[in-house]
């Protein structure tokens, strides 16, 4: 795509809450958007990136008084802590807006007052529910249990005076868009949700101010109220571009809205597909080409919280395994539409598996034969083989498939096609044994052929690599001294310079890593991290005492609860020890098709991996499974259950509603520890 004739692109993250720093899952967001506006800028689009973070609200007014400090000096330091995070990831963002900027609360006071004016907004009092840590309220039938339906939490009365918008006078429209625009709301599952539990049944009134609390953008004709979160929120992505609200839009807005993608978590897609379409057609602005919803990121299939001590932070992980290696990570492993799974134990495997063996080992013998036998030299000398043909139809029909994998915003599929080209050159490398060619002097053109074709192969795929892994890339590329290949050349084989010489000395890309060695740090983070909680949690209580833990707790006393079921027979200890029992990790699992009980899960005992069937669907979803440690009897006669050999059990409690919990030890044990 030529410079005259550059399309705009303008993507943008969900702005990060200031109440805390950032966990993976979070950071996850901005990772994928990154790779997203990288690619786009490799395809010749004229791309603008944007991210930021959100600043007001209650819970932030609360824990700027825990710490002793202003709120804006609270929201300076988590903030300064986002972009630092989002910084170390390497996200190429081109404008990091806070909704503290001075022109965006300008903007938001305009927009307020514009809606007012022409009565989209009027002035009323709620009374109802509200949640503070989510800062939204809710009506009775919407609560589950009694507790928040988001976060399930307390929620408390509350009344006060408010101003409230309009939803139900352009609810008609957004039904009539959203049908006549399918590319909109991504995956379709969110756009069916929003439409049959949103849109179809009836919107309510939205509240758009509040009274009770000052840490936000006063209402500049009542000062008495400040602007609700999705009104001052969600118009950052408009503002962040130099919208006016009177008109005098700067350049930037006038080229690059409507935005082409909003990248946000599936958990806040109500408000940008539902609330952000409704404030812009009150503007007379056009809507954005479309919101992805992405899936969660869970720490072994439970959403992290710091009061479960199973938060994973990005620099922690960095720390670790470096930059590339989260990238790739959380990349690769999240699915398109389920939520993806992230453990340490997950990490080490997938480094080692993926990056060290598959990429990093590729690299490092295909320069290391090059320098043993041809000097470091590599030429092109036309003596062509049985394996040459496939290799570069693999290689060079890459670009097509990535380009129609990230078109559908499937950026782990993506990633899987460039790595096909790496485990194609693996086996070309099986299929040419360079090692024998080097012992014969006759075979020495056929030898500098069969290199020179790796090393154009892996250019190829470095390229494009660059948008996902780019520090990696960058490293293939100077250790091969060749220069990245442009989008269009990507289709052509043999722009490598003849003659050229690689690097004498290969750099390691990915040390090959043993969980033995990391877990012992892995320990130590946690524990750093519980100190950091409880701390925090007595300055909130303003006690020496942590409060209490953030999930859903029982008012029944826990220990007074019991269920009586008859022990059974006695039986000898003898009779026990027949019994073998150890640790195992779920690696993979799915659904056993036309079964509404069963799920079979690959389970690595040891060195050993094990497939069993487990009658536990209704209490897990196989995403939940993954990464689990559990405890596994190993030596049960193998059974077929739905015609499925299973080789061993999962143990599980189940309470008197039927309802399972896997058994698994309360600290880490390595796979194939022995419980007894």
């Amino acid at each position: 795509m030529c410079d005259n004739c550059k399309k705009p692109y303008y993507i943008t993250t969900a702005i990060a809450y200031t109440s805390g720093k950032p966990h993976i899952g979070n950071t996850y967001e901005a990772i994928l958007a990154d790779s997203i506006a990288r690619y786009k800028r490799y395809e010749g689009y004229d791309v603008f990136f944007q991210t930021g973070t959100d600043e007001h609200g209650q819970k932030i007014e609360l824990k700027a008084a825990a710490e002793g400090i202003t709120p804006k000096q609270f929201v300076d330091g988590v903030a300064g802590t986002i972009k630092d995070i989002w910084d170390l990831c390497g996200t190429s963002y081109d404008k990091f807006i806070r909704t503290t900027d001075e022109y965006h609360e300008k903007q938001v006071q305009k927009i307020f007052k514009k809606l007012y004016d022409q009565g989209d907004i009027y002035k009323s009092s709620y009374e109802g529910l509200y949640c503070t840590p989510c800062e939204s309220f809710w009506t009775e039938s919407q609560l589950v249990d009694g507790k928040c339906p988001d976060c399930g939490r307390e929620v408390t009365k509350a009344y006060e005076e408010a101003y409230f918008f309009k939803m139900s006078k352009y609810a008609d429209r957004l039904i009539d868009y959203i049908n006549s625009h399918p590319e909109f709301i991504q995956p379709v599952s969110r756009k069916n949700e929003m439409m049959n539990n949103f849109l179809l049944p009836g919107l309510q009134d939205l509240c758009v101010s509040r009274s009770t609390f000052t840490w936000g953008i006063p209402v500049d004709f009542d000062t008495k109220h400040v602007v609700y979160v999705w009104l001052d929120a969600l118009t950052n992505y408009i503002t962040g571009l130099g919208y006016d609200v009177d008109g005098d839009n700067s350049e930037l807005f006038k080229t690059h809205w409507p935005a082409d993608l909003h990248l946000i978590g599936k958990d806040i897609i109500r408000f940008h597909t539902i609330y952000w379409p409704i404030f812009l057609m009150a503007l007379d602005i056009p809507l954005p080409k479309q919101v992805f919803g992405h899936p969660w990121l869970l720490q072994g299939g439970e959403k992290m919280s710091k009061s479960r001590g199973n938060v994973i932070y990005a620099d922690d992980l960095i720390s670790l395994f470096g930059v590339d290696a989260v990238r790739y990570f959380v990349l690769h492993e999240m699915p398109f539409d389920n939520d993806g799974v992230i453990t340490w134990e997950l990490m080490v495997e997938r480094t080692n598996s993926d990056l060290a063996n598959t990429l990093g080992n590729l690299v490092n013998r295909t320069i290391s034969m090059t320098n043993k036998y041809l000097g470091g030299v590599v030429t092109k000398t036309g003596v062509t083989g049985e394996a040459d043909a496939d290799l570069k139809a693999v290689v060079t029909s890459a670009k097509t498939k990535v380009a129609e994998k990230m078109d559908k915003l499937r950026v782990a599929d993506a990633l899987t096609e460039i790595f096909n080209v790496f485990k194609r050159c693996n086996k070309y490398i099986d299929e040419t044994a360079p090692w024998i060619l080097g012992k014969n002097p006759e075979d020495k053109d056929r030898l500098c052929e069969v290199l020179y074709n790796l090393i154009e192969s892996i250019i190829i795929g470095a390229s494009l690599l660059s948008n996902f892994l780019p520090e990696t890339s960058k490293k293939i590329l100077a250790m091969l001294n060749a220069k990245e290949r442009t989008y269009d050349e990507l289709e052509s084989f043999g722009l490598y310079e003849s003659g050229s010489k690689v690097t004498d000395k290969p750099e390691i890309l990915f040390a090959r890593l043993d969980l033995k060695d990391i877990m012992p740090k892995v320990e130590e983070i946690r524990e750093k991290q519980k100190a950091e909680y409880e701390a925090e949690q007595a300055r909130l209580a303003g006690t020496a005492e942590p409060e209490q833990k953030e999930e859903n707790v029982s008012e029944e006393n826990d220990e007074a609860r019991f269920i009586d079921i008859p022990f059974g027979d006695e039986i000898e200890y003898d009779d026990f020890a027949k019994l073998s029992l150890r640790v195992g990790v779920i690696l993979e699992c799915e659904e056993v098709k036309k079964s509404k009980k069963l799920l079979v899960s690959k389970v690595k005992v040891g060195s050993r991996v094990l497939q069993i069937v487990s009658g536990i669907k209704k209490s897990y979803s196989p995403e939940q499974m993954v990464g689990k440690h559990v405890c596994v009897l190993v030596n049960l006669k193998p059974a077929t259950l739905a015609g499925i050999k299973s080789e061993g059990m999962l143990l599980c409690a189940e309470d008197e509603n039927g309802e399972l919990a896997l058994m698994t030890p309360d600290r880490f044990m390595p796979s194939g520890s022995e419980v007894c």
